[in-house]
């Protein structure tokens, strides 16, 4: 499964990119548990994984250390899970990039045919206009 993952299934993609983290980061991560964004935190807690939150003003989320950006993390993070509003997630897509994420996964409603196409062809896997992490791992309101 080499370059950016055109032509292999979402299954196949959801694997690595839950096999190449954790940690995993977590953009979009909110300290409100009505969002999604927090939903997606917790749902990577709850079942054992490693998941940064990134806020770019709040400090601490679901007892996590969060950090400003994607470039502020303390250790390399390959899958990013994106969840923001497409134009956001343009830039997401560049400062996947600068750290060497390699795995991108946008929650439905973050999908930007833009940033799809970025990821891409910089040879990133790309899970987009699919499945939810929520879904896939089972979360669980609690």
């Amino acid at each position: 499964m080499e370059g950016g993952g055109r032509g292999v299934t979402d299954k196949e993609k959801i694997e690595v990119f839950l096999a190449d983290g954790p940690p995993f980061a977590v953009v979009g991560a909110s300290a409100n548990r009505d969002k999604y964004g927090n939903k997606v935190l917790r749902c990577y807690l709850q079942n054992g994984y490693q998941a940064y939150p990134i806020h770019p003003l709040d400090n601490q989320i679901e007892g996590c250390r969060a950090y400003p950006d994607l470039t502020s993390l303390p250790e390399r993070v390959l899958s990013v899970s994106i969840i923001t509003p497409p134009s956001v997630t343009e830039r997401i897509v560049e400062e996947c990039k600068v750290i060497g994420a390699i795995n991108i996964w946008m929650q439905p409603g973050a999908e930007s045919a833009g940033a799809i196409r970025s990821a891409e062809d910089n040879g990133m896997r790309v899970i987009a206009n699919g499945p939810c992490v929520l879904v896939v791992l089972g979360y669980r309101e609690i």
